[in-house]
């Protein structure tokens, strides 16, 4: 069996992020201990939204920013998707962060 690519493991560790959290960019980089915050972005953005059931709306910046939702279909879509989960979001960001905030263990 083939070895896991990047892109496979920000994809596996993006899908365990639960509905109605968050993630951020850095976060995927350190637990993956490969890359940067950048590289989990590019990933992401390969991930087309939920195609392959990656649920990529629920990575954000650091700072709680919406900052990938131009990849999606719509420039609202990514705060669609949250809202529907339960994620406030006001001026593109989230409110909150450190209560919707998910971590790995």
């Amino acid at each position: 069996m083939a070895e896991k690519t990047y892109h496979d493991r920000v994809f596996e560790l993006t899908k365990q992020i639960p509905r109605g959290r968050v993630c951020t960019y850095g976060i995927i980089a350190d637990h993956l201990a490969l890359g940067s915050a950048r590289m989990v972005g590019w990933a992401l953005n390969k991930s087309f939204g939920f195609i392959n059931g990656v649920p990529a709306h629920r990575v954000v910046n650091r700072k709680g920013e919406l900052s990938g939702r131009i990849h999606f279909g719509t420039p609202t879509m990514m705060q669609e998707l949250l809202e529907a989960e339960g994620v406030e979001i006001v001026n593109d960001k989230v409110v909150h962060l450190e209560k919707v905030l998910w971590k790995p263990s």
